[in-house]
């Protein structure tokens, strides 16, 4: 999910360099919301491990 983030983080960069405000705008977006919910994931799967086993 964070390597999708960087991803379109990367394709973003590209685009505003070149003035495809647009497109960078939308790729931003895009990498946010994949930054956050891979972050959620992981916290998540990080308190369903900490647990002892049943």
């Amino acid at each position: 999910m964070l390597s999708w983030a960087v991803t379109f983080l990367i394709i973003a960069i590209i685009a505003a360099l070149l003035g495809f405000s647009g497109i960078a705008g939308t790729a931003v977006n895009i990498a946010w919301i994949l930054f956050v919910v891979g972050l959620v994931l992981a916290l998540v799967f990080f308190v369903i491990g900490r647990r002892p086993p049943a």
